[in-house]
Parts: C-alpha cells; structure tokens; sequence
C-alpha cells in the first residue's frame, strides 16, 4: 500500500539520485498527495520541486535535514517551512556546505595517503555541485573500481573509525532546532530508533522541538506505538516517510521507496496547517 504523505524525501540537490523535478513526479505517480523534500543542509531543490508539484496537483511543504552532533550524541533533525527567504537559515546552511566541501577534501587527501588516488573533481562528478557528502565520496570510489559498493567504501574507508574517516563540522541540536524555529518552521527528530536518540528526546524538547518522525522505513510496529506515546507525552506532531533517495538498480522498490512507508492523512494534514499557520 502507498502513502499519501512522504515528509523525508532527498534529490541531486543533495545525496539523492533524481532531481527535484523527478522526485515530486514520482510522488504524484505514486498516489501520495503530500510531499516534503528534506535535503542535507540545503533548500536549493525546493523551488523546482514546489514547480513540479503544483503542475502534478500535490502539495510540497519545503524542507531540510541538518545533521547535529553534542553530549547528546547524533541527531539529525527534520526542518519543516512555508518559506525559505530567511536570511539567518539561509547563512547558516551555506557555513555548513562550506563546512561539509572541508571536510571532502580531507577524505579525500586521507585516502590518497593510502593509496586510493581519486580527486575532487571525481567525487563532484558524482554530486552534480551540489551538496556534498560521504555518499559521493563512496560513489566515486565506485566508479574508480576501488569498492564494489558504496557500503564497501563505508566499512572499508570512510565509516566512522575507519582509516579514511574525518569527523564533519559540529553544530548542536539546540543551533539547528533554534535556527528552523527562528525561521519559523517546524523542527522535528528524525528516525529516533536508528539514531538511538529516544531517551534524549525530553531534552530536544527543552531545546524547542516541534515534532517526532514515528513512521520510518526500519520502524517496528511496537517501535511506532511506543514513538506515538512519546509524541503525545511531550505534545510533539507526528510525521514520517521513507528518507527516500534512489530508484535501485534491477527494478523494485527497496525499503526506501518514495511513498512505501505508511504515514496517517491526519498526521499529514496537521503538520501542513501548522507549516501554513491554519491553526
């Protein structure tokens, strides 16, 4: 069964493999009438998106995904907008892609040091110039025939603790749930469960946090209903999706497919009138 509402979605402006364009016609196609594309650390794909899904009649709600490190340990958090003019937002995802090409660039230096000879430009073959990640680094390792998969550049190389691997830029959950509130959106903590977060979550809320991503495509049924508990004990919204970002190879639909995770209308529906400012 497809869902209706996809609130995590990634394209080419990020570590995606579709573009924006691509990605909001696939939606429609699909039957889900309530998209959100959560790129890292960028808006860029959200126009063209927002063109594409007016054309297809779905709705778009603009977005982005900012990855955090503190005492807290990881947490990604899912910034939800009716707008994206906002300066202060704008400037501090900038820093932070500045911040993510740094740390390429070290990879890669580190990887030559051990022998693996790829450059910049063939890692920003992969990334299209757009945002770049760890996930174009595998890529291009791939294409070099240095990995056989992106996983295998991941366990072999640039993992955490692995040879190749360099820490990125450390912006805290409070910086990124402030910043997506002062821009006026809803912040919300993406996949709890993967990100071993849930006993933090009372502490995200002191920070400001609006919302809790309780449908996922590793979520278990019993990991729902105890994330929709915490949801409704902290007051926080309900949102989900399928951290969409790539049709595989030989057909199917993965276990990331765009719409594959159930995600209830309702739920949908009061994050877009909280984003729009209806109630």
């Amino acid at each position: 069964m497809i869902s209706r509402v996809d609130l995590h979605a990634h394209s080419t402006a990020s570590d995606g493999r579709l573009s924006p364009t691509e990605v909001a016609r696939l939606a429609a196609s699909r039957g889900v009438r309530l998209l959100a594309l959560t790129d890292h650390d960028t808006t860029a794909g959200c126009a063209e998106a927002q063109r594409q899904a007016q054309a297809s009649g779905i709705r778009l709600i603009a977005g982005v995904e900012i990855n955090t490190d503190s005492e807290l340990g990881e947490a990604h958090l899912l910034g939800y907008f009716a707008g994206l003019d906002h300066s202060e937002l704008q400037a501090a995802l900038t820093r932070i892609q500045i911040e993510r090409a740094k740390r390429a660039q070290a990879i890669v230096e580190k990887l030559n040091t051990l022998g693996v000879a790829i450059t910049m430009e063939q890692v920003q073959a992969q990334a299209n110039h757009t945002v770049i990640g760890r996930p174009h680094i595998a890529r291009a390792l791939v294409a070099g025939g240095w990995v056989g998969s992106p996983s295998a550049a991941f366990e072999l190389y640039i993992g955490q603790g692995r040879r190749a691997y360099i820490p990125r830029y450390v912006f805290s959950p409070q910086e990124a749930i402030g910043l997506i509130r002062n821009a006026g959106g809803v912040a919300a903590l993406a996949h709890p469960v993967r990100s071993g977060n849930e006993q933090h979550i009372s502490q995200l809320v002191e920070f400001g946090l609006n919302a809790l991503e309780v449908y996922y495509f590793d979520h278990a049924p019993d990991d729902v209903a105890r994330l929709r508990e915490l949801a409704k004990r902290h007051g926080l919204l309900v949102t989900g999706g399928s951290d969409f970002h790539d049709l595989p190879k030989g057909g199917g639909d993965g276990r990331r497919g765009l719409g594959s995770v159930w995600v209830p209308e309702e739920d949908g529906e009061r994050l877009w009138e909280r984003v729009n400012g209806l109630n």
